[in-house]
């Protein structure tokens, strides 16, 4: 008896529900208090006035765009335009991912390194002095050997250009002509041999003439024969220890212990005793 009466309410409820929902989606109420044919002439006139705008717009799409002036997107109008445009971001950090290989290229620090390294082989000593502790105290001895070279291309290039005296370009062909003079100073005639017989077609008269692409690579084996050279001679005072401890051990049948346990620390010895860092750093500085 009391489901008949559930059924009907819910029925009349859902009825209710749809009615509402076409209420809803019908057109929306009207303002009673305007009359009807003023409200039928503002939809007309709305209907006449809505496709102008859109013939505006295809209008608009259709006229082309004003004509850039030529050389205004330019990397160069950009950089002149101001410091802190991307184009001088970019350069900027382009020479920076660039300036370690200059550095390690066109400077003492490639012989330096190979003499550390050699003498931290010759020791014994797999990371005692670190890596980082040699590139500091090779950066550090480059920057004492090319400080009249700094001197010579800030005077020449980097003053005037400040100044605005003169261009970049200039200032970059006069900052070169000092550090290739220094490295010609120590570059091999078989080096620049090589390199000028493979990347250049006529033979030039002096070696002032040789471009710079020549010299730098030439420049850098010079450096590395002159490190090695200085390396192995290095070696030869730690290798006499090494044998002599080698054969007293194996002498005395001492063939438990490795010879190099006991040699490492004799080695290290010696080379405090003698004051090693300072004669090895007189003789590097004295070899330019």
């Amino acid at each position: 008896m009391t489901v008949a009466p559930l059924k009907r309410i819910v029925r009349l409820t859902l009825g209710l529900l749809l009615l509402l929902v076409a209420v809803a989606r019908a057109e929306p109420a009207q303002d009673p208090a305007i009359p009807r044919d003023v409200r039928h002439a503002s939809l007309k006139a709305k209907a006449k006035e809505a496709p102008v705008p859109v013939k505006r717009a295809a209008v608009a799409a259709r006229t082309p765009a004003p004509a850039q002036p030529a050389g205004k997107d330019t990397i160069a109008a950009a950089l002149d335009a101001g410091g802190s445009s991307p184009w001088a971001i970019v350069l900027g950090l382009t020479l920076l991912t660039l300036l370690p290989a200059l550095l390690l290229s066109m400077t003492p620090m490639v012989r330096l390194l190979v003499v550390f390294h050699f003498l931290r082989q010759a020791l014994g000593t797999q990371t005692a002095p670190s890596n980082q502790i040699l590139m500091g105290l090779s950066l550090m001895m480059t920057w004492f050997l090319m400080a009249p070279v700094l001197t010579q291309v800030e005077a020449d290039a980097t003053t005037p250009y400040r100044q605005g005296s003169i261009t970049g370009e200039v200032a970059v062909e006069r900052g070169i002509v000092p550090v290739k003079a220094y490295m010609l100073r120590y570059a091999r005639e078989k080096d620049l041999a090589v390199f000028a017989a493979a990347g250049m077609a006529s033979r030039p008269e002096t070696r002032a003439d040789l471009p710079i692409q020549v010299v730098v690579p030439a420049y850098m084996l010079s450096e590395l024969k002159a490190g090695f050279q200085i390396g192995a001679v290095l070696f030869l005072p730690f290798l006499l220890v090494d044998l002599v401890v080698a054969s007293v051990t194996t002498s005395i049948g001492m063939l438990q212990l490795p010879p190099v346990v006991i040699s490492t620390p004799v080695k290290i010895l010696l080379f405090v005793m003698v004051d090693g860092w300072n004669l090895l750093a007189d003789r590097l500085l004295h070899s330019f």
